[in-house]
Order: structure tokens, then sequence, then C-alpha cells
């Protein structure tokens, strides 16, 4: 029997143990990989934005490492042309950084117009707070005169909005167009944030309205935010001094 030498000392490995490794080397299932896609996700592995080949596989078992019986295929799989490893298709559920940031500069600024929509543009403060917020979303063009009159536009537009514009079942398909599907990967805080957002315009011009408060209802129930959370966040942002 061979023996293997540790530090000077000859041990001899377990019977068992050589019966296995031997088995492994003569027996064993081979996968070959055929790409059939290929993308930009965001890889688990590495931690950012990567390409991607979409592979599927065949799978034979071997003798002596020659490819015999076919035993049948496997995945799709997405793997990293980076990191190389293989992930479950879900992995393309994730989108990627650049993709994130624009669907969180639409959801901004669909709160942003729905709660205006609501409440309405005549104070010159609620103008001003709602373009500040848009800015600093990503819109460095926004002007109290370019939002206005978009939501002008949006309210006379029986198409999106309803004729009572705070209360109608297109302003909440608007909101939940905008913020399901970014709602899974925000964290809490960054889900707090859009609401406390829509919260500091409503609170602008003064005391919340029932009809903003509904649409701010609308808009945490969409970020998957529970009743109490959306009462509590928009009690403190009411005693927050602007």
């Amino acid at each position: 029997m061979l023996r293997r030498r540790y530090g000077g000392v000859h041990v001899l490995p377990k019977l068992g143990q050589t019966r296995r490794t031997g088995l492994t080397r003569v027996l064993g299932v081979h996968t070959t990989w055929t790409t059939v896609g290929d993308g930009e996700f965001f890889c688990p592995g590495c931690g950012g934005d990567r390409n991607y080949q979409r592979r599927t596989g065949r799978r034979r078992f071997t003798v002596l490492g020659v490819p015999l019986v076919p035993r049948g295929h496997t995945g799709p799989v997405v793997q990293c042309a980076a990191c190389e490893h293989r992930f479950g298709m879900d992995a393309l559920d994730h989108p990627t950084t650049h993709r994130f940031s624009a669907m969180l500069r639409d959801a901004v600024h669909t709160v942003v117009l729905a709660v205006l929509a609501t409440g309405g543009t005549a104070s010159r403060t609620t103008l001003e707070c709602a373009v500040g917020i848009l800015r600093g979303a990503g819109f460095d063009d926004c002007s109290e005169v370019q939002l206005a009159a978009l939501v002008e536009a949006l309210v006379t537009d029986a198409g999106r909005l309803p004729e009572h514009a705070g209360s109608g079942a297109g302003l909440a398909i608007e909101l939940h167009e905008a913020l399901d599907p970014i709602a899974a990967h925000l964290a809490p805080a960054g889900r707090e944030s859009i609401l406390t957002q829509g919260a500091r315009i409503a609170l602008a011009d003064g005391p919340y309205s029932a009809a903003e408060r509904d649409v701010l209802g609308t808009v945490g129930a969409a970020l998957t935010m529970c009743t109490d959370e959306v009462s509590e966040l928009l009690l403190a942002a009411a005693r927050t001094p602007s």
C-alpha cells in the first residue's frame, strides 16, 4: 500500500479513502457548456456590474475521463465573465447599478408629480421644494416653470390621471408601476427616504390634506411599507422643521 510522508513520518492512507480516490479518478460526470446568450448583470460574486454568458450544459458519465453515457441536460445558468462563477437565472432579476440608478430617478420623479398633482402647484414654496428634490435626484435642468407645466398637463390628461387626481386608481397605477420594481432592492432607509421626500413637498405649504395623506399612503404601500410605518414616518416629517 502506498505511504504518504508528512513531516518525516510515513502515514498509511485509510483503505476506504484510497478506494474512493481511485473510483473518482476512474468514474465521473463531465458537463459540456454551450453559450446561448450574453449581456450585462449585477454579479452577486463580484458585487458589481459585469458581463455574463447564459449557458446550458450537457452532462455525460465518464470512464477514465472519456465521456460515454449521456446523463441529461443542466442549466441554463448565468456565468460571470469576470469571476466565472455560475448562478441561477434569478441573478438577472437584480438590476445593474446603472439601471437601478435610472429606476430610482424615475421613482422619485413619479412621487414628486403625484404629490404635486394632488396638492396643487399654486404655492411657490411647494414648487421650490419639489424642484430641489428633483435636482438632487439627477434632474439638473428641472425648473419651477417646467414642473408646473408638466403637472398641469398630467392633471388634464384623462388617459393618465382621472378627473380628481388625488384619489383615482390611475394615480395608484402610476405609482405602483414606478415603485414596485425597485422596492425589493431598496434598503429600509432608501424606502423611507423616498416617502419622506414626498412628505416634505406636501408639508411645504402647510399640514397634509386628506388627499395628500392618501397619495403618500399609496407611495408607502408601493414601497412595501406597512400602514404603521407610513403613519409614523409622516408624523415624524411633520414634526421636523423645514
